[in-house]
């Protein structure tokens, strides 16, 4: 179905979705429990600003990181002058911008999943002498596991789709930087109407057995 040149973007969509989601699973994990289980100033406002790469145009997200991790934002300069690293135009660039956009979903479906966790049995272990960090990793991460993986998958989905994003940070650099995303765009100006169906349906396919087996596991009693 795809030649050698064609597997490009795929492979380098399959690298920065799967890192992109590892970012976004570990951040967003942590960030879910701290919304549901802390209670202090300001939570309400820092749930609006983890939630708006849901509702900002991919541009806005894709300039706000070129503020903060171009050569000239306070980090990427920073970066840059010490380490010699360059984000911008790279994969790297756009594991970065992939994870951004797709935190929200581990955030919103993880922070539901700890919230559904009953809170006799974190109680129970604490009677028990556990210590909070053991409470999480043999209690309530195991209970709210189902949920937390269901959010790790629509946030695959979403970094593989990620558009705007992706091509005001990294580009669209062919064997470089260029995703499924970008490559069906290019096939789609070009007129290469076999290629961009051919992305097209192999994207639509990973996507939706990604939303169909996330809402298996999201229907799914803890």
């Amino acid at each position: 179905m795809f030649n050698v040149i064609e597997l490009s973007p795929l492979l380098i969509t399959l690298k920065v979705a799967g890192l992109a989601t590892c970012a976004a699973l570990v951040a967003g994990t942590a960030l879910a429990y701290a919304l549901s289980h802390k209670s202090f100033p300001g939570r309400d406002w820092l749930d609006a600003f983890l939630t708006l790469p849901l509702v900002l145009p991919p541009t806005v997200l894709g300039y706000y990181i070129i503020v903060v991790m171009g050569r000239n934002g306070f980090i990427g300069r920073w970066l840059e002058q010490y380490f010699g690293i360059s984000l911008m135009f790279t994969w790297q660039g756009a594991v970065i911008a992939a994870s951004i956009v797709s935190l929200p979903m581990v955030i919103k479906s993880a922070r539901a999943a700890f919230e559904g966790v009953s809170s006799d049995f974190e109680n129970a272990a604490r009677t028990l002498g556990q210590s909070e960090t053991s409470v999480f990793f043999r209690v309530t991460l195991p209970l709210a596991w189902r949920g937390i993986l269901a959010g790790a998958m629509l946030a695959f989905a979403r970094a593989m789709g990620e558009f705007g994003a992706t091509l005001m940070v990294a580009g669209d650099l062919p064997g470089r930087t260029q995703t499924l995303s970008l490559a069906i765009y290019d096939a789609v100006e070009a007129g290469n109407d076999t290629l961009s169906m051919q992305l097209v349906i192999f994207t639509s396919i990973v996507c939706i057995i990604m939303l169909v087996f996330s809402g298996r596991l999201l229907r799914t009693e803890y």
